[in-house]
């Protein structure tokens, strides 16, 4: 199996405003994201690739007019977990590239959240 990686940076803030009193998250605050998208595929394609990294731009897009420099509560559905961001991009990749197989988020450098079916 061949798997490749691509990492996205974003900057943006988000409040957890369900969890209890006191609990740091509660409090409004922001992060440096870090999004991987990886792909895998036990066949390359013609060009050698499981698929050209410059094809995954246009979640480089999404994520710089819909995430960077944004409220995360305004954007989300969900509570702007790791977690749930982590399926968020894992499902939009998806439903562009068929090779997509995980995502992962990271709000510090010491935490990730990953989504992988």
């Amino acid at each position: 199996m061949y798997r490749i990686t691509k990492e996205f940076h974003f900057s943006a803030s988000h409040q957890l405003s369900h969890l209890p009193e006191g609990h740091q998250c509660a409090r409004l605050h922001g992060h440096n994201y870090i999004v991987v998208i990886e792909l895998a595929s036990a066949e390359l394609n013609a060009d050698g690739f499981v698929r050209d990294y410059s094809a995954l731009k246009p979640l480089k897009t999404y994520i710089d007019e819909n995430f960077d420099h944004r409220h995360l509560n305004d954007v989300m559905e969900n509570p702007p977990t790791g977690e749930n961001m982590a399926r968020h991009f894992y499902d939009w990749c998806a439903a562009r590239w068929p090779e997509t197989v995980a995502a992962k988020v990271s709000e510090t450098p010491k935490t990730w959240a990953e989504y992988r079916p």
